[in-house]
């Protein structure tokens, strides 16, 4: 039996009321706290997406590990297409190492994140 749940993540970035405005718009998960060093995204489920401030933050390099990728959030989707077409528009970049083929999509977010969009 678990002895707890999950409550949420938190990433690491330069900006993070920019980085939340990013997920805001590509997951439609609402403000749920700010302050200059941290700010946290929330669905109501009790899950929350946070983002805190790091002095000197280095970006993940996607694919290699020279500075590791740290974490990757996989985010379902319908459409493959429309959801990296508009993952794009918000500010995400579309590296050319893509290992998913037709089943999910590997991008980065402004932070340099990776992130994969995966249909089903």
């Amino acid at each position: 039996m678990p002895i707890a749940t999950l409550r949420g993540v938190t990433l690491d970035c330069a900006d993070p009321r920019a980085l939340a405005r990013f997920y805001r718009e590509l997951t439609g998960m609402r403000l749920g706290y700010d302050a200059d060093d941290f700010v946290a995204l929330t669905d109501g489920s009790g899950f929350d997406l946070g983002f805190q401030r790091v002095d000197r933050y280095r970006a993940p390099l996607w694919p290699g590990q020279d500075v590791p990728q740290q974490l990757h959030l996989d985010l379902r989707v319908e459409d493959l297409d429309a959801a990296e077409k508009l993952a794009l528009e918000f500010g995400a970049v579309r590296p050319d190492h893509q290992p998913g083929g037709d089943r999910w999509r590997v991008l980065l977010d402004p932070a340099g994140h990776p992130f994969c969009l995966v249909v089903g």
